[in-house]
């Protein structure tokens, strides 16, 4: 009796262990083809109107990994696999698309935030403890890209996009000062900032350039093309073409904004022009074109045009995504703040390479 109890009980833990783990691993198992017109996805508080979301998990919102202080920065690798920052805990993880399981890849980030992968498989991480550009290689190793503009401190990088077209990178700077900032650190000031190393007065918030192979930061936006540096820019993204990059700027109601340029032959910015008045933090972007904002209401998408079509709300918000999973229709989002979670998509995102 007891032999046969312990097989039922043994049978019953794989059962619900196999549910799990193809519940986390939800990437691998997405559906091929877009939802059909007769298709009737089950009641949600999404926004949906184009069918973005998978019909099998619409209104679901699953959660990957929670227990964190502060999830950012998230990274799919060629693999499919995310790394996230821990920004308080100075860590960085990575999320096994394959398994769902979230492992520790890296103490001592210098306090990363936004990050990408480089072609070689690098992750380039925005590191604010000192106002620096890492390259973290495969082994946890890192080297600094960048750390001043102007022989004077960048604010703190934010967030990273790399050109796919030329492996150029563009960082945003915006200055949120920071309590594990030393006394002596010139950026350290109480909330809201007043000063900058990289202005006279105000904020000096600006987008920089790094050009592929390397060099000093190229700064690109400027007063001459209407670009307001008395501001937080934050979440950055461009088109794989590298025609075109889009760049918002936080602000305390999501509402600072997101603006689109053209890209120049060297790498510089041009024709800038309002996208959308929503802003917020880190951004992705689908094969379709559509840009995904992360900001206080959750992730929000804007068709190409600027036409919003797409609302994920989340109690607490979110501080960044990227499209994930073996297939890349995951929607892997940091937030709310202390977890990781992800939504099935009937789109993969754009290619990153």
């Amino acid at each position: 009796m007891k032999t046969r109890l312990s097989i039922l009980v043994a049978a019953l833990c794989s059962l619900a262990y196999f549910s799990y783990t193809e519940r986390v691993a939800a990437a691998d198992q997405a559906d091929s083809s877009r939802p059909s017109a007769s298709a009737r996805p089950a009641p949600s508080d999404f926004f949906d109107p184009m069918g973005l979301v998978s019909p099998s998990r619409h209104g679901e919102l699953t959660t990957l990994g929670t227990g964190f202080s502060f999830t950012e920065g998230p990274a799919v690798d060629k693999h499919g696999n995310v790394f996230f920052t821990d920004q308080p805990n100075d860590r960085i993880y990575r999320w096994d698309a394959g398994t769902g399981q979230i492992s520790l890849f890296l103490q001592g980030t210098g306090r990363a935030n936004g990050m990408a992968f480089d072609s070689d498989g690098n992750l380039i991480a925005c590191a604010d403890l000192h106002g620096e550009l890492w390259k973290i290689h495969p082994d946890g190793s890192h080297e600094v890209l960048a750390n001043n503009y102007g022989g004077k401190l960048l604010n703190g990088p934010n967030d990273v996009w790399i050109d796919p077209a030329t492996g150029g990178m563009y960082i945003t700077d915006p200055i949120f000062p920071r309590s594990y900032w030393d006394d002596t650190d010139p950026r350290k000031q109480a909330w809201e900032p007043t000063h900058s190393e990289q202005a006279a007065t105000g904020k000096g918030g600006h987008v920089y350039y790094l050009r592929p192979g390397g060099g000093p930061l190229v700064r690109v936006t400027n007063e001459a093309m209407g670009w307001d540096a008395d501001s937080w820019p934050n979440g950055v993204v461009g088109t794989p073409d590298g025609k075109k990059l889009y760049v918002n700027k936080w602000y305390y109601d999501n509402k600072g904004g997101t603006w689109v340029f053209d890209i120049n032959p060297d790498g510089t910015l041009s024709n800038m022009r309002k996208f959308t008045d929503w802003g917020g933090d880190g951004m992705s972007m689908d094969e379709l074109g559509n840009i995904y904002i992360s900001n206080g209401t959750g992730v929000m998408a804007f068709d190409p045009k600027g036409k919003n079509i797409l609302r994920i709300p989340i109690t607490g918000g979110a501080t960044n995504n990227t499209f994930a999973g073996r297939n890349d229709k995951t929607l892997f989002i940091t937030g709310p703040v202390n977890s990781v979670t992800a939504v099935k998509m009937t789109v993969k995102g754009a290619p990153n390479w």
